[in-house]
């Protein structure tokens, strides 16, 4: 069975297992890059293409959706 997610810089919908996971560790305070780890969180999920990580980064769109305020 397949675990479908959405990028969050481009919105295609691909199997998790070829995604970059990212987890906001709220205990720690800390974003963690994961694509293997069975950390729990909060987590977003990027393709492998530099212009969906250059989009999610520039609109602020991944601290949206980790829910994380901007400093």
């Amino acid at each position: 069975m397949k675990h479908l997610r959405k990028c969050v810089g481009c919105g295609a919908v691909q199997d998790r297992d070829t995604m970059i996971k990212i987890t906001y560790d709220k205990n720690n305070n800390e974003i963690i890059f994961n694509p293997n780890s069975k950390k729990f969180g909060r987590s977003v999920y990027l393709c492998y293409n530099k212009s969906c990580i250059e989009k999610a980064s520039k609109k602020n769109k991944l601290l949206k959706a980790l829910k994380i305020e901007k400093s």
